[in-house]
């Protein structure tokens, strides 16, 4: 069976599902407004089989050790990667938890949620910055399964037996406030942020004490990579409007960056899938980046 490491269509994970490859499927559904809720959602419906990866709990740093169910454990601080309200686990803290669920290195891991992708490509990149290349985020997410007459699962799935997985080097390139900063007047970068266009330019800020944008940011929210039906956009459509945004610009310069790290998610992705080489992450993102008033602040645009 093939590898699949960008997108993955319906048809192509049932026919990974009938076959003998090994493989595990991870629902990130996610309510921002209620983070509980996630876990509930999944409860509710889910791909059979399916994991549940809580951004709070699984995917982002936290105090103590993820154990089994991603529960936290008294040990050893998780010390974050990245700053930010959403910061990224390092990665030992991150591998124990994969194989604390029992995933290893010779499996397909396919992501989805119910979000527009917005929270199953968090998962997506941090298995490529594992340097597993193995992982592919469900093209329309539980919707499109939904649409095709997929089965649907309620409740908790059985616990897999752990795993050791290895961490090997990153396929993905993480920087931080200091890289950026440092590189804000270099033609060689191009910071692109996901966020909404009021929340780029300043006129509303509902989560970070300070409006605005990193200075020379272009803005294309994560929403725009969507055609009407919930999936990613024809490779040929999305190089069009990268190539519009770029206007030239440098694409193996830019730095994807959102309001904490996870909707810029999206913006890589699509930039793959149009053709592009893997672009860096800004993980912090704005709410890392405003939390210290000597970096610039940029509104309008």
């Amino acid at each position: 069976m093939p590898s699949y490491t960008l997108l993955i269509s319906v048809p192509q994970l049932q026919q990974l599902l009938d076959s003998s490859q090994r493989l595990m499927v991870f629902d990130c559904s996610f309510d921002l407004a209620a983070p509980s809720h996630g876990l509930a959602l999944y409860q509710e419906e889910h791909i059979p089989g399916a994991v549940h990866a809580d951004l709070d709990l699984n995917l982002s740093a936290r105090h103590g050790v993820p154990g089994p169910g991603g529960m936290l454990v008294a040990g050893a601080a998780d010390s974050p990667c990245s700053g930010g309200r959403h910061p990224l686990p390092n990665r030992e803290r991150f591998a124990m938890w994969l194989s604390a669920i029992g995933f290893a290195n010779d499996m397909q891991a396919v992501v989805y949620d119910r979000n527009q992708n917005m929270f199953c490509g968090r998962l997506w990149w941090m298995l490529k910055w594992m340097g597993h290349d193995a992982v592919a985020v469900l093209d329309g997410g539980l919707p499109a399964w939904k649409a095709a007459g997929g089965a649907l699962a309620q409740g908790d799935e059985p616990a897999h037996f752990q795993t050791n997985f290895e961490i090997r080097e990153p396929l993905r390139q993480l920087v931080d406030a200091d890289l950026v900063w440092q590189r804000l007047h270099s033609s060689g970068q191009t910071v692109i942020d996901a966020r909404a266009a009021p929340r780029y330019r300043g006129e509303v800020e509902p989560l970070d004490p300070v409006a605005g944008h990193i200075p020379g940011a272009l803005n294309r929210p994560f929403t725009q990579n969507l055609a009407e039906d919930g999936r990613f956009k024809s490779p040929e459509q999305l190089r069009a409007e990268f190539d519009q945004l770029l206007a030239g610009r440098a694409p193996d310069g830019v730095v994807h960056q959102c309001g904490s790290g996870v909707s810029a998610l999206p913006n890589l992705l699509a930039m793959e899938v149009a053709g592009y080489p893997p672009a860096a992450l800004y993980a912090g993102s704005w709410s890392d980046w405003c939390s210290d008033p000597a970096r610039p602040v940029e509104r309008g645009g």
